[in-house]
């Protein structure tokens, strides 16, 4: 029996890789978006490779839509081994007009999508990871949400001053904590990741910039995705090991 894995955001870039890396692996992967066509073709690419894969409707910012979700992945399959939670933007990067610190509507949007979103889709299928014998979820977050970096001169994010994005990073990180204490003592176990400077849609200007292809980097997500029973839970890791909260 093959794990089922979903993936939020996963119709390109990162989480498509990542979808792409558990499916060859022989995990039955939900490729999750906004958007039903953009989802389905993703899906369409990888059973066109012979790769069980199917694709969901998810919109991390709807609180009906998640919940919605999550009733028909109940209905498919009546549990869930392995939840990414990839979705993320960064809008402040590229965004326009006068603010001082952090722009109000970037800040909102972000926070909405990194944050809330997470919350509401753990929350959303929490029941069916429990009915899995080893379920697994993994946050997908970054290093420039470690507070210890962001106070680190030393560290490369150190001149990195976006107050939206590292802050919903950083409580994304939270949430990993929290939720790994809520469930200890049971099989699930639940990671933050950092897969580093991606060349993806997310990455501002020029993304050829980012040293990492998508498929490099989406090695770290599959590793917390199916780690083994005796691996710890909360752990924030990237490439090179753990990473400092």
């Amino acid at each position: 029996m093959s794990s089922i894995a979903l993936i939020t955001g996963a119709n390109r870039g990162l989480g498509f890789a990542a979808a792409r890396a558990l499916a060859t692996a022989g995990h039955t992967v939900i490729i999750a978006g906004r958007d039903e066509s953009r989802a389905r073709d993703a899906a369409a690419q990888l059973t066109a490779a012979g790769l069980a894969a199917e694709w969901l409707v998810l919109d991390v910012t709807s609180l009906p839509g998640v919940q919605h979700a999550a009733e028909q992945v109940r209905d498919r399959h009546g549990r869930l081994d392995i939840l990414i939670n990839n979705a993320g933007i960064l809008p402040e990067a590229t965004a326009a007009g006068q603010h001082e610190f952090a722009d109000p509507a970037a800040f909102q949007q972000t926070v909405q999508t990194n944050l809330t979103g997470p919350a509401w889709v753990i929350e959303a299928f929490l029941p069916l990871l429990r009915n899995s014998p080893a379920g697994r979820v993994v946050n997908v977050s970054t290093t420039m949400g470690s507070l210890a970096d962001q106070q680190d001169p030393q560290s490369p994010y150190y001149p990195m001053v976006l107050p939206a994005y590292q802050s919903s990073k950083a409580a994304l990180n939270s949430l990993t904590i929290a939720l790994a204490k809520k469930l200890a003592g049971t099989p699930v176990k639940v990671t933050s990741v950092c897969p580093g400077f991606v060349q993806t849609d997310l990455t501002p200007a020029n993304r050829e910039q980012a040293p990492l292809t998508a498929e490099q980097a989406a090695r770290v997500v599959v590793e917390a995705a199916t780690l083994p029973p005796d691996a710890p839970t909360g752990t924030f890791t990237g490439h090179d090991g753990a990473i400092p909260w």
